[in-house]
């Protein structure tokens, strides 16, 4: 796995040109709405601040016994609130726009990061299993079991990480469209990898079963 800042990219989503053999099988990114929703929360943090919006205005109304003075004290949290969410919302936008999953014959590449792009490459050989969280709008998320001691930046990769899994860090394609059919493609070209990894060794035993057997006899001297 390699952590690389790159300027130019040869093909979007890659730090450098595959090597000979390596097809590409699909790229991607996160949809952005999805992203603001399940990786910033951008809902919660809307229920959030409606709550201190409605208690603000019930105190005042307590106090002033006048409809219009308990909404004009809500009118600057209000805004401060509208501000933070519409913030909130174009981080997520910017995040998902710069962030290109790639999923080739060999490995994942996941390249991301708003004011310094970074890529993370996991070739399938580090990766223990891959699942799939689907949703019903089509998009899902699929987190990558890799093989200890391999291990990933929870800092570093976030939001492109399983939540709450700080001791073992698990890369996530998060947010991403058509999630039923990329995790399909995912799962094929691991499988056509391990059968790769399995064919040199199944050709060597065949080969060691098929040789020639030569014994030594040594006849043995009657006194």
């Amino acid at each position: 796995m390699s952590h690389d800042d790159h300027a130019v990219e040869p093909i979007r989503g890659l730090p450098e040109l595959p090597p000979s053999g390596e097809r590409i099988l699909w790229q991607g990114a996160p949809h952005w709405s999805t992203f603001a929703i399940r990786a910033f929360h951008v809902r919660k943090v809307i229920f959030y601040l409606a709550i201190l919006i409605v208690l603000r205005a019930a105190f005042s109304y307590g106090e002033t016994q006048s409809l219009v003075a308990a909404l004009a004290s809500t009118s600057f949290l209000l805004t401060l609130s509208v501000t933070a969410v519409g913030l909130l919302m174009l981080l997520a936008w910017l995040t998902a726009r710069a962030t290109v999953y790639t999923i080739t014959n060999q490995r994942i590449v996941m390249r991301f990061g708003v004011a310094l792009q970074m890529s993370v490459n996991l070739p399938y050989s580090v990766i223990e299993s891959a699942s799939a969280k689907l949703y019903k709008d089509g998009t899902g998320d699929i987190p990558l079991v890799l093989i200890p001691p391999e291990r990933v930046s929870y800092i570093i990769l976030w939001p492109h990480v399983r939540p709450w899994r700080w001791m073992t860090p698990q890369p996530m394609l998060r947010g991403i469209p058509n999630a039923r059919r990329v995790a399909d493609i995912l799962a094929e070209a691991m499988a056509e990898d391990q059968n790769r990894a399995r064919t040199p060794d199944a050709t060597d035993a065949a080969e060691s079963e098929s040789a020639p057997q030569t014994h030594r006899e040594t006849a043995g001297e009657t006194a």
